[in-house]
């Protein structure tokens, strides 16, 4: 069973149907906006696919499935915050889904045991991160993007939207400086939101930011008409690979355009517990 790809869906998987389902369960926007909306669960599935998915040649012949899962863990660095963080957490997780691997459970069924308890702690950090972590973490990511739309518009679509045409090796693409960075933005963000300075969320600041959101999606639809069904079925971007690619990236930049706080505080509600 391959230990580092169940760690990471266990972290993002759920968070495409959290952001969609929830705006439309609440009624807070309508199907294009929620469509819109839908761009967040690629990005964030995109960001650690990048950075922790890259293939490490690691011998494991002779280490137990508990040996190995823990080594996983050891080598992903946002679970090594969580392993110094929260450590009766990750000894759970261990020993539940080695316990899973041995019944003989799948590894998609593994994955959807340990998905909900570590998603609910990385929604957690990220609610109490200050505005700074919360923005930087945004801005690298689009960095990302920008890096592989300037190889090519199929490129950037593939490493969008791997699903639909095939992904892409972006350790090829993204420029090492700009994967490190991300790497110690996300460490960053993890252990400040865990510090004297973590933030917190009032209610003000998710209707401020609800208020937002329902501002720029509008914007979205007027300049991208029904192209921006891509979002929710990226089949339909087949043959408008760079428009796809545009729409994404023009998202994140109208949210980031706001005051810190308010970009902050939309990021927040985009990603919080609340989605589910």
């Amino acid at each position: 069973m391959n230990w580092a790809h169940v760690l990471l869906a266990g972290y993002i998987g759920a968070v495409i149907a959290i952001v969609v389902g929830m705006f439309r369960k609440k009624g807070w926007v309508g199907k294009i906006s929620g469509a819109v909306i839908f761009v967040v669960a690629i990005i964030a599935w995109n960001i650690f696919d990048v950075h922790y998915l890259i293939p490490r040649e690691s011998p494991e012949y002779g280490l137990t499935e508990e040996q190995k899962f823990d080594k996983a863990m050891r080598a992903n660095p946002v679970f090594q915050v969580i392993r110094e963080q929260e450590p009766a957490l990750t000894q759970k997780i261990i020993t539940q889904a080695v316990q899973m691997k041995n019944e003989g459970k799948s590894e998609q069924q593994v994955i959807d045991a340990i998905q909900p308890q570590i998603l609910q702690l990385q929604m957690a950090r990220l609610q109490q991160a200050p505005d700074a972590n919360v923005i930087e973490y945004m801005k690298i990511n689009l960095e990302q993007i920008a890096a592989v739309e300037k190889v090519g518009d199929d490129e950037c679509f593939r490493f969008l939207f791997p699903a639909v045409k095939g992904g892409i090796n972006p350790v090829h693409l993204v420029p090492r400086e700009i994967m490190s960075r991300r790497m110690v933005g996300d460490m960053g963000m993890m252990r400040a939101a865990y510090g004297p300075d973590k933030h917190t969320v009032t209610a003000e600041e998710k209707q401020l930011a609800l208020q937002d959101l329902q501002a720029i999606s509008p914007g979205l639809v007027q300049r991208y008409g029904d192209d921006i069904q891509i979002m929710a079925d990226p089949n339909k971007g087949i043959g408008k690979e760079k428009i796809a690619c545009e729409i994404v990236q023009d998202l994140w930049t109208q949210v980031l355009k706001l005051p810190t706080a308010r970009a902050a505080g939309v990021i927040r509600l985009m990603l919080s517990a609340e989605m589910q």
